[in-house]
């Protein structure tokens, strides 16, 4: 009963979020400076949710350090997202393998 409880809750937070900028913003942002804000937000939520993860998936600092590594010299020469996600396993693993 409480999973229910808390999918319904999970739910309406959810919708939450979704409905109430456009209840309350309804005219378009003019400030350059909210604008600019509003630009980095999904920037900086992503973050926020993946480098935690990067830290904590492997079970070990160096393999993790390896592997984002890796992945940030990987993309800054515009590789390809897989070549970039294979790339930082692949360190991941041969760290984890020599460690």
């Amino acid at each position: 009963m409480s999973m229910v409880l808390y999918i319904a809750v999970m739910a309406g937070v959810t919708y939450l979020i979704r409905v109430i900028p456009f209840a309350f913003f309804r005219k378009e942002i003019k400030s350059v400076y909210i604008k600019s804000f509003l630009y980095y937000v999904p920037y900086a939520v992503l973050s926020a949710m993946t480098i935690p993860a990067i830290f904590y998936s492997t079970g070990s600092y160096p393999t993790a350090i390896a592997g984002t590594i890796t992945a940030l010299i990987m993309a800054y020469f515009d590789l390809p997202l897989i070549a970039v996600a294979l790339g930082a396993c692949a360190a991941a693993f041969l760290t984890g393998i020599f460690i």
